[in-house]
């Protein structure tokens, strides 16, 4: 029986656009015969009326495609779908994005440098401090990710093991390799890492994981713990300070007016403050009141003073002691 003849129309028509796609900007601009030849060194046969119809059947489906008419027209690819600036700021939030690994990290940058055109090579060197920065370890942050937002669009419950490092920067999985079971809410990347907030049946109630310390993850068949009504993702994220472990308490903190940009950027604007003199104001805000938040308040330089609760006031001033 002979072997079917390849489909020689839609195979040139797809080499046509590749060629478009990997070699042609507003600054390079490519011709009819340029494309002739390439379709040559793959084993396409093409002229100047098979091309040239192929490029406008690829305008009609929606490519925007120019022709620059001239004794010998001249062709680009104009848009790709994202804008070279925008581009430049996904590869720098990839490069700056702790969570993912040195290799993830270079083959997302490499992907997302194809919607660059002829001249990616030169934007590819924007990667180079990558090796540089400190990176997960666990790639399989990238894919638990994946799993997460799949279980939190079909309301399905993930389990997992949680692990923490030994002085000897060994893991060890806590509660002697416990199996987790949550109810995924949402994810929220905070601090160069990303966390899982969601209904945990280990705590009975609302708990935050670290994504890249979750391991053996799994999507389960069972249906998640529905989200209460009164449970708010963003003013959760906003009042658990820092996303550390801590007893949740509402302090009052007295700040020198400079400080308004930090407590808003901390905080937003709808923070409660109120002016207490030419020179302060006080804010009230409810945080994990943990080592991190004390040491928030002191990276001020005492221009940001706890007042209030007198509890609160009491544990900072003992862990001031300690140092």
């Amino acid at each position: 029986m002979p072997e079917p003849s390849k489909p020689i129309k839609q195979e040139r028509i797809l080499l046509v656009l590749r060629y478009l796609w990997e070699n042609s900007d507003e600054n390079h601009q490519v011709t009819i015969k340029d494309i002739e030849s390439y379709l040559n060194e793959n084993g396409c046969s093409g002229n100047r009326g098979t091309i040239t119809a192929d490029i406008e059947k690829l305008v009609t489906f929606g490519l925007d495609i120019v022709c620059v008419r001239s004794t010998q027209n001249r062709y680009f690819l104009a848009d790709r779908g994202f804008e070279t600036p925008e581009i430049k700021l996904l590869i720098d939030a990839v490069q700056s994005a702790r969570f993912l690994t040195k290799k993830k990290s270079r083959e997302l940058i490499e992907k997302l440098s194809g919607y660059l055109g002829p001249e990616h090579s030169s934007i590819l060197n924007r990667q180079l401090y990558v090796n540089e920065r400190i990176k997960a370890l666990n790639e399989s942050i990238y894919y638990s990710v994946d799993q997460i937002h799949t279980a939190i669009q079909n309301k399905k419950t993930v389990t997992f093991k949680y692990y923490s490092y030994l002085p000897n920067k060994e893991k060890e999985f806590k509660h002697n390799g416990q199996i987790y079971e949550l109810s995924p809410y949402a994810l929220i990347w905070n601090d160069d890492c990303y966390y899982a907030i969601g209904y945990s049946v280990h705590h009975d109630g609302i708990a935050k994981f670290r994504v890249d310390r979750m391991s053996c993850m799994n999507i389960t068949g069972n249906t998640a713990v529905p989200i209460s009504d009164s449970f708010d993702v963003a003013d959760y994220f906003t009042e658990v300070f820092s996303m550390f472990d801590g007893d949740e308490c509402r302090v009052e903190l007295l700040c020198e007016n400079q400080l308004m940009d930090s407590i808003i950027d901390r905080f937003g604007e709808e923070v409660e403050t109120n002016i207490v003199d030419k020179e302060h104001f006080s804010v009230k805000i409810i945080v994990s009141l943990s080592g991190t938040f004390f040491g928030w308040v002191v990276s001020f330089g005492g221009k940001m003073k706890l007042t209030a609760p007198d509890y609160a006031v009491e544990r900072f001033r003992g862990l001031l002691k300690q140092f």
